[in-house]
């Protein structure tokens, strides 16, 4: 174990928070939608696996969730700076992203930073609304031993600045290529525990947010 290792498991150990809207059921069942953002468009991503093993968590919580990937976010229709400009495309892959009741997203670590395409993302949603009172919750991962810390603190105040409603919890997936496969999902105790608390817990606390967002929608429509 690395110097930064070490200092990461001593900080994280034992910290499993136990929040009031943590639930020791191993069904949730749960009327709740949560979608789940691979935060790039790399081909292949990490990301990508690590969002629908995530995915397959809530299935088996009987809790509803659908993967979207930045892969697909349409790039060459804003090509040139577009913005304010009507453009179906853009339009039909925000909608898609935001219908739901909360958000997770898995933020890779590209240069001390999160991928360009995420915020070119985020510079496209309708403003201000669009994280207005969202829950949204953050897994980061990296091939370093801060598992993306600095990319998801970066965002949480962008988050932050579009009014969400931040999840506290937060994973950093650390060395991610040696304690993560599809197959047989985390290796590492600690980061498994941590991340099973914060997909459980995120669910819940998404249900107990969701009927704000939903009766602001009601006086706005």
């Amino acid at each position: 174990m690395g110097r930064n290792d070490f200092k990461l498991s001593k900080l994280f150990r034992g910290i499993i928070p136990k929040h009031k809207y943590y639930s020791k059921f191993q069904n949730l069942n749960l009327m709740t939608r949560i979608h789940i953002l691979s935060s790039t468009d790399r081909p292949g991503s990490m990301a990508l696996k690590i969002s629908e093993f995530v995915k397959k968590q809530y299935d088996d919580l009987g809790v509803e969730a659908e993967v979207i990937s930045l892969e697909d976010f349409p790039i060459q229709d804003v090509a040139g700076g577009k913005y304010g400009a009507d453009i179906p495309s853009v339009k039909a892959f925000n909608e898609q992203v935001l219908d739901c009741d909360g958000l997770l997203m898995v933020i890779p670590e590209y240069n001390g930073s999160y991928p360009g395409i995420l915020k070119l993302f985020i510079d496209y949603l309708p403003f201000p609304a669009a994280f207005d009172k969202l829950p949204i919750a953050f897994i980061g991962e990296a091939a370093g031993a801060f598992g993306s810390l600095r990319a998801v603190e970066q965002m949480q105040m962008v988050c932050n600045y579009r009014n969400a409603y931040l999840f506290p919890e937060r994973v950093f997936l650390q060395r991610v290529h040696k304690i993560f496969s599809p197959e047989n999902g985390i290796s590492d105790e600690l980061q498994a525990k941590l991340l099973d608390s914060l997909i459980k817990n995120f669910a819940s606390f998404t249900e107990r947010n969701k009927g704000e967002r939903e009766r602001k929608a009601g006086v706005t429509a």
